[in-house]
């Protein structure tokens, strides 16, 4: 049972196409929400930070992110949270999906170029390039951290 279980969480991330791409096989496809940019690529700095409050509630500072349409983001994050945290960015709907392969599968970690996981007092790094205009969200999908708040707006204007 187990088995059949992995495998259909195995063939549903296969079939969405911000689940499956990325670096998985060395591809970086575009996703609705955009491509990695360039290690290099001069980019305006985002310092993200991922916490908990002492009421239960769990967050990212700032709370939303607006960009132009082909800008690139140098997305500096730090858990200063005592919990592990995640940052995934992508279309609403796919979003909500993968929350519910979360669910099922709460140690799955991500190798997506749009998505970061880090331990409690760790950095990171994503570099993104927003090269479609639209309404977008970025989240923890680790279960019970979107239900305490852990998600927030991504408008990229045109």
């Amino acid at each position: 049972m187990a088995v059949a279980a992995a495998a259909t969480a195995v063939a549903v991330i296969a079939a969405g196409p911000a689940l499956a791409s990325g670096s998985h096989a060395g591809g970086h496809d575009e996703l609705a929400v955009g491509k990695p940019g360039g290690k290099g690529a001069n980019a305006r700095i985002v310092k993200i930070t991922m916490k908990e409050t002492e009421d239960g509630k769990m967050l990212f500072q700032p709370a939303k992110l607006q960009v132009r349409q082909g800008e690139t983001l140098r997305l500096q994050f730090t858990n200063a949270g005592q919990n592990a945290h995640e940052f995934v960015m992508d279309e609403s709907k796919t979003l909500a999906e993968h929350k519910e392969v979360m669910q099922k599968f709460p140690e799955m970690e991500h190798d997506d170029p749009n998505a970061i996981r880090l331990e409690p007092g760790a950095k990171g790094e994503i570099v993104w390039t927003f090269s479609k205009a639209g309404n977008f969200e970025f989240a923890c999908l680790i279960p019970g951290h979107y239900e305490a708040g852990m998600h927030g707006p991504l408008v990229v204007m045109k």
